[in-house]
């Protein structure tokens, strides 16, 4: 259910940028969607609770679909919701993500079926929708945690962080770009590191910086023209090797 009134054939529907945001209730999701409207795109926040979702939608002044990622109902629902009111997707962030300290069965499951498999749920969902935008752009916040070179870099503080179940999944999102990026070369599709942030997933850890900062990150993704790059791992200042 969306906060106002929509419609496919309005003004304000077919002259902005149709953005949709997983996990986007708080976190960083919040701040981009915030960032996002405020650079006058229409954007839906996506939450797995359908009432925070619409309480984080109200204090924004965005649109709100109740999705879980880990739900193929839920997700198709939510993007049949937005094809009945706007008719297309511009803009869809992958931002909806999981932390999990453990090292088990039940902990894997969990995190792979957020962090991996939820980005093909979605994605695939959302293909429809994307082919009649202008300029489709796909944007994954994934994490420097899942690159290769990170981890094995000792100068790095991947090189030391005990979070395996995490970082393999973001490995995983990150080669779903690259894939998604060349079976679908009329879409733009990054990935992104975001650097770490202070957030409802690092709070235990006590770090991080301000959630605007890394935000940020994401909208210059999000908001790139026809010509911007795809198939990439970007962080604040560039290209990621991974």
């Amino acid at each position: 259910m969306s906060t106002t009134p929509a419609t496919s054939t309005s003004t304000t529907s077919t002259s902005r940028t149709v953005t949709l945001i997983t996990g986007g209730n708080k976190g960083i999701g919040f701040e981009t969607a915030r960032q996002l409207s405020a650079l006058g795109h229409l954007v839906y926040i996506g939450s797995r609770d359908a009432e925070r979702g619409e309480k984080a939608a109200a204090e924004l002044g965005v649109r709100s679909v109740q999705l879980d990622v880990t739900d193929d109902a839920s997700v198709a629902a939510a993007l049949a919701s937005i094809d009945a009111a706007e008719g297309r997707l511009d803009v869809l962030v992958h931002n909806a993500g999981v932390l999990e300290t453990g090292f088990d069965t039940a902990a894997a499951l969990r995190t792979f079926d957020t962090n991996a498999v939820g980005i093909v749920r979605v994605t695939e969902a959302a293909l429809p929708l994307l082919a009649r935008s202008a300029n489709p752009n796909v944007v994954t916040v994934s994490s420097s945690m899942g690159s290769f070179w990170a981890v094995n870099n000792p100068e790095r503080a991947e090189s030391r962080a005990p979070l395996q179940l995490y970082a393999a999944s973001k490995s995983a999102a990150t080669m779903l770009t690259v894939q998604y990026a060349k079976t679908h070369p009329g879409i733009k599709f990054n990935a992104l590191e975001p650097g770490t942030t202070a957030t409802d997933m690092t709070a235990a850890f006590g770090i991080g910086r301000p959630v605007q900062d890394s935000a940020r990150v994401v909208v210059r993704l999000a908001t790139l023209g026809a010509d911007g790059p795809t198939g990439t791992l970007q962080d604040e200042n560039g290209e990621l090797a991974w």
